[in-house]
């Protein structure tokens, strides 16, 4: 049996070693969520069982905060504001990061979309190499952000991501197109401009066109490669590894994108 590194351990009985963690943000429907599956397919991961994945993802949206009742009632109508900060458990997400960083194994609930609140179903995130987590404002809590060793923002055009976010929120979650554009021009477009777009400075990789960039993508994905199978990379992010055309993410002190 080969000598394991000296950031492996043993917890709740699974052998880990200190993840590698990455937040994907950016807007609602940027394509947050499908540039963590290319990610996780590319490097052969999503046919595997939960227990042998080096690459796991975590969504934001665990991690809203239970309504009260008079909010479940605004909600119900399209009148909460569910990208607002103030949405979140913040605590509970950070919390849940730092268990991961330590190697723990730790349970995720499922949030429900149609109901608005967290389901009494969750997952189990057991000890990986590399942890992704996505969402809207992943970024905009500073003890959750500095969290992260590389942070990531999925830049898609507005009209795009409304596109998306129309078919995506009447066939999948429930609601009438009156309600899902009123929310989007009352909630959805301001919060956007006022909370999440002002943590795409945080960024250390800016992927233009989302899931579209496969470039980007692919030099993420060996970037990650890299991660697993070399020696880990021990600065905490990595600058300026993009362009406008997200041709070339190079830039870092260590070049960790670049080939």
């Amino acid at each position: 049996m080969s000598e394991k590194p000296a950031d492996y351990s043993v917890t709740n009985g699974f052998e880990s070693k200190t993840p590698f963690l990455i937040g994907v943000a950016g807007g609602t429907a940027s394509g947050k969520s499908t540039v963590c599956q290319r990610i996780m397919e590319k490097l052969g991961q999503q046919q595997k069982e939960q227990t042998e994945r080096r690459v796991v993802c975590i969504s934001q949206d665990s991690f809203y905060r239970s309504l009260t009742t008079s909010e479940r009632v605004r909600a119900e109508r399209g009148q909460f504001n569910f990208d607002h900060p103030d949405a979140f458990d913040d605590k509970k997400l950070l919390t849940t990061l730092k268990d991961i960083l330590a190697g723990k194994k730790v349970e995720v609930p499922e949030y429900d979309y149609i109901t608005n609140s967290i389901s009494d179903r969750s997952h189990s995130i057991y000890p990986a190499d590399v942890v992704l987590i996505e969402g809207i404002l992943v970024f905009y809590f500073p003890e959750v952000r500095d969290l992260f060793h590389m942070k990531l923002f999925v830049d898609t055009d507005s009209d795009t991501r409304l596109a998306r976010r129309v078919p995506r929120d009447i066939m999948e979650r429930g609601r009438d197109l009156e309600q899902v554009l009123n929310q989007y021009m009352n909630f959805v477009k301001p919060a956007f401009e006022e909370f999440c777009l002002p943590t795409k400075k945080f960024a250390d990789v800016i992927i233009p066109r989302g899931a579209d960039n496969l470039v980007a993508i692919d030099l993420i994905v060996h970037h990650i490669w890299d991660i697993m199978y070399k020696k880990r990379p021990r600065v905490n992010g990595c600058n300026g590894l993009h362009d406008e055309d997200g041709r070339r993410l190079s830039g870092s002190s260590e070049d960790t994108l670049s080939r």
